[in-house]
């Protein structure tokens, strides 16, 4: 019984921290959502879409460091590697 309450205490303690970080997960997603919006569409606003990529790709990988998640941190590394060279072959 007693082991039974210090599990339900321990991820309480969890669930809690992690609702303090659900705001890099979210501004993570809706901005990959118009980059990928923005660049299915041809607009031509690539470049203000791979600038939303970083921005997804660092407010995930906050997130995801936060959260221990280390495969979709590293998932997001490369994300933003990809942005960084987006926006470097854009303005060159």
């Amino acid at each position: 019984m007693l082991d039974l309450v210090k599990s339900r205490v321990s991820l309480k303690k969890v669930g809690n921290k992690k609702k303090d970080y659900y705001i890099f997960e979210w501004l993570g997603v809706i901005t990959a959502i118009f980059y990928s919006v923005f660049v299915a569409l041809n607009l031509g606003l690539e470049v203000i879409g791979f600038f939303l990529l970083l921005v997804s790709a660092i407010s995930i990988g906050v997130w995801a460091y936060l959260n221990r998640h280390r495969g979709i941190l590293l998932l997001q590394f490369f994300y933003s590697c990809a942005a960084i060279i987006g926006l470097f072959r854009w303005w060159s």
